[in-house]
């Protein structure tokens, strides 16, 4: 295996490559867990692992409550399915509480005050009452709770990492924009979902799901990505393989230890995106925040540059891919009923022309459902 293998295996076990998943719901059962803290942008990471899912797919399914949108793992925002909720946040709302305490103490959360306010929010969303954070502020004030800045912000989100709140029907701003709202856990959740109620067995599974999308990939790779330990990790992969010796396949590159799906095809079988000397790469416009950047630490250098990365003065934050390797940025404009993509590279830094952006920008507007055009 080399580097080209790598890349070449991660597009195609991450559905960046055909066959893509069945549909939106399909496509974060494999991943498990998408992060999503900027939901426009997510709801392509989804959508473009797909046959052709549109935004409007992504979102009803969102509305449904099919997928959720939460904090787990890190934590940060991240899609997930509502099957796999409950058993990964049983594994990881310990280390996610711990690793918020200093907030929690710096902003007066403490067990007394986090008891109460789940109270008040379970109460508040009961019966498909969902609330935008605004709504729930209110309702916090109402029962003598600053909830303002930070302290909102950690008192809904130990409420989220606890189980009593998760994800409801977005609803639109008078801007068009859809904003987040705030639904009863158990209500979205349901009780026989996902069914590992042990946590070796929830920790075999989060580790063979992760191999399986994301191969190759370090045990050091999966910690970071899930937040738990390296310790965990190994515990789990051992888990898996002695369960299954045959699922996954370790292979060594640049000191590393890599495992991958031993029922992915070989790297060989996965065709180039520029199949002649002289051709086009193929052109992915894929989020910052895509898995394809951070279902990795210690291997990310694969993607050949830096993300995600703080924008220089009016550089997009978003990444441009040629044949799996990063080559430009990106970013969408949407206004008027059209969407205009600023997309820069380092070898097409300006002018439309280049077929294969062409083709990732009609395919984002089909996306979206609306006329898309490079700036």
């Amino acid at each position: 295996m080399d580097a080209d293998d790598v890349v070449r295996l991660r597009l195609s076990q991450q559905q960046l490559r055909r066959p893509g998943a069945v549909s939106a719901e399909a496509a974060l059962k494999n991943l498990l867990a998408v992060q999503a803290q900027e939901f426009p942008y997510a709801r392509w990471s989804l959508a473009q692992r797909t046959a052709g899912a549109s935004a409007a797919d992504v979102e009803q399914a969102v509305a449904d409550g099919r997928i959720l949108r939460t904090h787990i793992l890190r934590p940060t925002w991240h899609f997930v399915h509502r099957d796999d909720l409950r058993w990964l946040l049983m594994l990881s709302a310990p280390r996610l509480h711990q690793g918020n305490g200093g907030m929690y103490r710096q902003t007066g959360i403490d067990a007394e005050a986090a008891s109460r306010s789940a109270r008040i929010l379970a109460a508040a969303v009961a019966g498909g009452a969902h609330k935008t954070r605004e709504q729930l502020a209110l309702e916090l004030q109402r029962h003598g709770f600053p909830a303002k800045g930070l302290g909102l912000a950690y008192l809904i989100m130990h409420a989220e990492i606890s189980g009593v709140l998760t994800s409801g029907i977005p609803v639109r701003s008078t801007g068009g924009a859809l904003k987040q709202t705030y639904a009863l856990f158990d209500e979205r959740v349901p009780a026989t979902a996902g069914g590992h109620d042990d946590r070796s067995e929830a920790l075999a599974e989060l580790v063979r799901r992760y191999f399986l999308s994301r191969g190759p990939a370090t045990v050091k790779d999966c910690a970071d990505w899930s937040g738990l330990t390296v310790t965990d990790v190994r515990l789990g992969l051992g888990l898996v393989l002695e369960a299954d010796p045959g699922v996954l396949t370790a292979s060594a590159l640049d000191g590393l230890e890599f495992y991958f799906s031993s029922a992915a095809p070989g790297p060989a079988a996965i065709p180039a995106a520029a199949s002649e000397p002289g051709d086009e790469p193929r052109i992915d416009l894929i989020q910052c925040y895509d898995e394809y950047v951070m279902g990795y630490s210690r291997s990310r250098y694969f993607l050949g540059g830096t993300a995600p990365a703080l924008p220089e003065r009016d550089t997009p934050m978003h990444v441009v891919l040629g044949d799996g390797r990063m080559i430009g940025s990106w970013r969408h404009d949407l206004a008027g009923g059209r969407c205009e993509l600023d997309i820069r590279t380092r070898s097409d830094p300006g002018r439309p022309g280049n077929r294969a952006i062409d083709e990732a920008v009609a395919a984002y507007g089909r996306f979206l459902g609306m006329p898309a055009v490079r700036k």
